[in-house]
Order: structure tokens, then C-alpha cells, then sequence
């Protein structure tokens, strides 16, 4: 729902700001900074309230301030108790249709802020027994947000909700590791020839193929757990660039044990908070490892398309579940639509990693007003990269079958088979024959045969499925 265009009653009232008045519909929560915010930022069309997280998380920081100043004497305990209930029901998402300023902005994140001030104070005035915008009971900066800046504000709310965000994502990579652990173990038996450069190479299982898939991704958990330890430093109390001006020397402290209760994240206070403002490496780190689990998602599904070309002229190892037909003008073809769809996935997440890369080296002196672009990127992939994975295991892994006899038949056929033999006929009696089965067409099980360098029963030792997959004891004649 768009609220910016619902407008029930027809009634507004008057707020004011730095640059005069605007009249707000009366069913807004937000106010005239969100107002302004919403006409100047048309950018992405991604709005606040597609990220739940990241209100909840504005909603925490909101609270965890209250009280503190509300324990330092500094806020009435009565307003202070109001700007708290208003916090419990943002984490309910009952107010996510008033964030409505768009993710990207100008200010540094100033925008984002003020919705979130906004529409608590307008919440808070409610339950206090007031009207909207009756701001001398409870004021969007002088209460709900004081004793901060969005300097320190909106960085704090970006990494608690990201820390919400990766448990999420590493929740979601665990089931898709899990789905190729199980093809793992289902196609153990099915015997097929390994590849490098895209030519034969030596013999393995379907099932190792999968095993090494979910190994390969099994990594990456944790490289996103390690980098988001780096999410618990905080800099609440740094106000503007990290000085602390404006707030009680206590504040800091006391609003980080607060938002540790509030959150139940064992978050720290900056030790340094000057550099703890400006610096955006945590967010570089995080992105990088985003982009490192994208480059291996499309690796293997680069891997699956391949497996499952054809059907008639391509490998045709594996079957990918049909989704859908795959042409308006060639009847009977089916696409791998999903691997597909996880590799243009990975190339957003890549292009994510660019941006807030770029973004991070921008900043200057004691802030980086880049953030805005950093947080949608980060936010933007973690939700592409959820989606996708959850896709990729529900819509194909899950459903993918092997062609065993085709793979079987491959192997068999496959030149590459001579190097199971290098070890019992030599490297020079190996080449001739790899150079013969070229050349003739005949595959090297039966040219061995042929040249009587081996017995049938002694060839049917060496070459069975359990005996080229693994290393293995070789006797030496």
C-alpha cells in the first residue's frame, strides 16, 4: 500500500520546519521532514518498510535512548514510557506503512531518521492522550531524539538490523547445504567422468560433485558469522562526528547496556568514536563476504546448466526439475530458468560489492554521508540472496535426478579413462593409446584389450566405479 496517496479523511494539520509549513493528512504518522524527504528522493522506489528489519532496529535504538535519558534525568519518565510503548509497536509492524522515505537519499541518512522520530513522537503524543503533531508534549528531535544525531543513530539501527539480517541469511544457506548434502549421499553411486577445462579429466561420482558443492558453501558460513561480529561496536553517544556533543558523558555507556537488553546482542561502545563514525569497514567486510557466497551460487549453477544440457546433444547427466516452457517458437524446450535466475542474482550482489566499495572510499573527514547507498546495497543483497538460495534448493535441487546410464556410457567412452590405466601401463603406453582411441574412434577399455595389455578380469578390477574415485594402493609389477 502507498500511503503517500491514501488519504481517508481529508483533513490535515500544520507542521512547520526550517524551510516553512506544509499542511500533513491527518492519518500520517510521519511528519514534515519525512514530507519533504518523500518529494525529494524519487530514486530507487525502495521505500524504508521494505527492509521490517531495519525499522524494528530504528525502533530499538530509539528505545535503548529513552532510557538512558530517561535514567539520566534528562527525559521525563512519562514521555519516556510513551516513546517506549510506540517503540514495542514499530517492532510489531504496526507503523511500517509511515516509513516511506526512500532508501536512497541525500544527508547521510538524515531522512531516515526523522521518519523514524517522527512517527514515534506522533505514536507517543497518542498514547499520551494528544493529537499528531501536538509536539509540545512530545517532540520528534527534542525527545525522541535526544541526546543523538543520526551520525550515530542510523549507523547503530544499519548494524543491528544487519546482524538480524545475515543470521537470516546463514539460516537459509544452511538448508540449501543440507539439499546438497542429501544429492550428495542420493547419487553416491553413480559413476560419471570428472571435467577440467570443459575437457575429460578422470572419473568420480555424481555424489562427490554435490558433496563438494555443499563443502564449497559449507565455508561461507563462516566468513558472514565472522563478519558480523564486526556489527557489535556501536557508537551511540557519538552525536555528530564522534566528540559526543550534546550528551551527557554517562550516555554512552548507559544507552549501550540498554540496547544490549533491548536487542539481546552483546553489542560494545566504540572505542574510538571519532574513527568509529566515519569508518565504514565493517560494512566493505560484510559486502565482500556477500560476494564471495554470490561468486560460488553462480559457479554452481553454472555447473548445473551445464550438467543438464541438451537433452539429446548436451551432457545430460542430471535432469533439472521443468519449471516452465522455456520458448514461445520451440516447442518442447524447457530452460534452466532457476539456475539462471541465482546467476543474475550473483551479478547484482557483485555490482552491490562494487558500489559500496566506492561509497566507502568517498567518504570525507569525520563522516561518510555516503551510507544511505551502503545500507541499500547491503540490505538489497542479503534479501536477493535469501530469496534466491531458498528458490534454488525448494525449485530445482531438491528435484534434480541423474541420468546414471549416461553417465555410465561417458565414462566408458571417455579418452580420459586412460589415466586410471597410467599407473599400471605407463605413461608412454597411455599416450599411444589415448593417441589410437582419438584417432580410431574406439574407446580405451576395448583397445586394451585388443592389444592384450591387460586381462579382462584385471581391467574390470581396475576400472570398477569404487576403485577410480578415491586414492587407493597401487602394486607395482
Amino acid at each position: 500500500m502507498d500511503i503517500t496517496k491514501t488519504v481517508l479523511s481529508g483533513k490535515t494539520r500544520r507542521e512547520h520546519d526550517l524551510l516553512g509549513e506544509l499542511d500533513i493528512p491527518v492519518e500520517y504518522y510521519f511528519g514534515v521532514q519525512t514530507m519533504r524527504a518523500v518529494d525529494n528522493f524519487h530514486i530507487s522506489r525502495v521505500r524504508l518498510n521494505f527492509f521490517p528489519e531495519f525499522i524494528k532496529a530504528l525502533a530499538d535504538v530509539k528505545q535503548g535512548a529513552a532510557l538512558a535519558n530517561r535514567d539520566l534525568g534528562l527525559l521525563d519518565p512519562t514521555i519516556a514510557d510513551a516513546i517506549v510503548r510506540a517503540c514495542c509497536e514499530l517492532r510489531e509492524g504496526k507503523f511500517d506503512d509511515h516509513f516511506v522515505v526512500d532508501m536512497v537519499q541525500g544527508g547521510a541518512g538524515t531522512s531516515t531518521n526523522m521518519n523514524a522520530n517522527e512517527v514515534i513522537a506522533n505514536r507517543a503524543n497518542e498514547l499520551l492522550g494528544h493529537q499528531k503533531g501536538e509536539y509540545q508534549y512530545c517532540h520528534p528531535n527534542n525527545h525522541v531524539n535526544l541526546s543523538q544525531s543520526t551520525n550515530d543513530a542510523y549507523p547503530t539501527a544499519t548494524r543491528i538490523a544487519l546482524v538480524r539480517s545475515i543470521e537470516k541469511l546463514v539460516a537459509a544457506l544452511r538448508e540449501l547445504i543440507g539439499a546438497f548434502h542429501a544429492k550428495g549421499e542420493q547419487f553416491a553411486h553413480v559413476i560419471k567422468m570428472g571435467r577440467t577445462q570443459l575437457q575429460d579429466a578422470v572419473p568420480m561420482t555424481l555424489g562427490q560433485e554435490f558433496e563438494a558443492y555443499a563443502a564449497t558453501l559449507t565455508e561461507e558460513i563462516a566468513r558472514l558469522e565472522s563478519n558480523m561480529q564486526l556489527f557489535y561496536e556501536i557508537n551511540m553517544g557519538a552525536t555528530a562526528i564522534g566528540t559526543g556533543i550534546n550528551a551527557d558523558p554517562d550516555y554512552a555507556g548507559l544507552c549501550t547496556k540498554h540496547l544490549c537488553e533491548v536487542t539481546g546482542l552483546p553489542l560494545v561502545e566504540a572505542s574510538n568514536m571519532i574513527e568509529a563514525t566515519s569508518d565504514t569497514g565493517a560494512f566493505i567486510m560484510n559486502s565482500s563476504a556477500q560476494k564471495r557466497l554470490a561468486v560460488k551460487l553462480s559457479k554452481i549453477c553454472n555447473d548445473l546448466r551445464l550438467l543438464s544440457s541438451g537433452p539429446r546433444c548436451g551432457l545430460n547427466e542430471i535432469n533439472l526439475p521443468p519449471r516452465q516452457p522455456g520458448s514461445s517458437i520451440m516447442p518442447g524446450k524447457v530452460n534452466p530458468v532457476i539456475p539462471e535466475v541465482v546467476n543474475q542474482v550473483a551479478f547484482r550482489v557483485i555490482g552491490n560489492d562494487l558500489t559500496v566499495t566506492a561509497a566507502s572510499e568517498a567518504g570525507q573527514l569525520e563522516l561518510n554521508v555516503m551510507e544511505p547507498i551502503i545500507v541499500h546495497c547491503l540490505f538489497e543483497s542479503i534479501e536477493m540472496l535469501i530469496n534466491a538460495m531458498n528458490t534454488l534448493r525448494e525449485k530445482c535441487v531438491v528435484g534434480i535426478t541423474a541420468n546414471e546410464e549416461v553417465c555410465r556410457r561417458m565414462v566408458y567412452n571417455s579418452i580420459g579413462l586412460v589415466t586410471a590405466l597410467n599407473p599400471h601401463l605407463g605413461y608412454e603406453t597411455s599416450t599411444q593409446l589415448a593417441k589410437e582411441a582419438l584417432e580410431s574412434g574406439k574407446g580405451i577399455y576395448d583397445l586394451v584389450l585388443e592389444h592384450k595389455l591387460m586381462s579382462e578380469e584385471e581391467l574390470h578390477r581396475i576400472l570398477a566405479p569404487e576403485n577410480m574415485v578415491k586414492p587407493r594402493k597401487i602394486l607395482r609389477k
